[in-house]
């Protein structure tokens, strides 16, 4: 069971994903509608998850965006799974960057917890949010399909995601879904040692250092860096 904090200012989704979530055995200790209450309930409840909305009011901007970064700020072991109604891939460049200097897990010090980052469309398939939301409580990263194919076909034609082959980009798509290999595997009916390769191939061609940190989210952040322009 994941104790989880909601911010979503619409009453009617707060209230549906409310239900999904207690239905499935979680705890929704509290839910709001603005980003001062997200802020006020994280201090007060110290949730395993945070689930946010980034549009919030007074102004409907990025103010809840803007809180996840802040209380991040303050403890980046906090698991934040945020839910966009668009594809904005300026708001997951800045919800990604700086990420990955930890090691991608949610307990000890210096650790980085879980990010995900999904489109509200996907709230509608509620196996596949849960499995997303969970992933990100256990210190992984999710990224909505939709948001990668979206960064893919729009990034800087001199981007070193370009020197990729078809397959690499495959490869790279689904890591940053927050896929191991053994399910990029299964996804693209090929074996695990060909995912390994494939993955250090992209690890060369994108220059991250092994000794960095969690590469598969540095792949994923190169990858949002440069299509976020």
């Amino acid at each position: 069971m994941l104790r989880l904090i909601l911010a979503e200012d619409s009453v009617l989704l707060r209230a549906g994903l409310t239900e999904v979530l207690s239905r499935s055995g979680h705890e929704v200790v509290a839910a709001v509608g603005d980003a001062e209450a997200l802020m006020r309930a994280v201090a007060a409840e110290r949730p395993d998850v945070v689930v946010t909305d980034v549009r919030m009011p007074p102004d409907f901007r990025d103010e809840g965006l803007r809180a996840v970064l802040e209380l991040r700020a303050a403890d980046p072991s906090l698991p934040v799974l945020v839910l966009s109604q668009y594809v904005a891939t300026a708001y997951a460049a800045r919800l990604f960057d700086g990420s990955a200097g930890g090691t991608g897990g949610t307990g000890g010090t210096g650790a980085v917890g879980g990010l995900g980052y999904l489109l509200k469309d996907r709230v509608g398939e509620v196996d596949e949010f849960l499995d997303a939301l969970e992933r990100v409580a256990g210190g992984q990263t999710v990224l909505d399909p939709e948001v990668i194919r979206v960064l893919l076909n729009h990034r800087p034609a001199d981007h070193p995601l370009g020197r990729l082959t078809p397959r690499e980009r495959e490869v790279l798509a689904l890591m940053a879904e927050g896929l191991n290999n053994q399910a990029v595997a299964a996804r693209l009916f090929v074996t695990e040692a060909a995912v390994v390769k494939h993955a250090s191939s992209i690890f060369m061609k994108l220059a991250l250092d092994p000794a960095e940190g969690n590469r598969r989210v540095l792949a994923v952040l190169a990858h949002l860096r440069g299509s976020a322009g």
